[in-house]
């Protein structure tokens, strides 16, 4: 039986399964107040799969969860960007790290009896 769901953050489609831990960049969270191992719990729930059962919302499931924790806070690579002037031969160079957490999903929590059906 594999259990998963697909999860709006910040605009993004995530496939997110428990007991894995997954990267998130410009989470709208302030981790600087929160410290390791802090719960979360999001309602933005676009699909559960478990097993043959597939629910999909419109746009969201009213009735699921996914909970988990904050793993720690992080830097991606540094990205460089190049901006290359070919008139003026002048080379401006920009580096900057993006700001990312890892967190991990301790379960999915799907509620059908409370369901509205169309």
């Amino acid at each position: 039986m594999n259990k998963y769901a697909i999860i709006d953050v910040e605009g993004n489609q995530l496939r997110v399964e428990p007991g894995r831990f997954h990267d998130i960049c410009h989470f709208n969270y302030k981790f600087n107040l929160y410290g390791i191992n802090t719960k979360l719990s999001m309602n933005r729930v676009l699909l559960v799969c478990d097993g043959s059962n597939v629910h999909i919302g419109s746009p969201w499931l009213v009735n699921a969860v996914i909970k988990g924790r904050i793993l720690h806070s992080s830097f991606r690579e540094k990205l460089t960007i190049r901006n290359i002037s070919s008139k003026k031969k002048t080379l401006r160079i920009d580096r900057y790290n993006e700001n990312m957490i890892r967190f991990t999903i301790d379960s999915i929590d799907f509620n059908r009896r409370n369901e509205s059906t169309l």
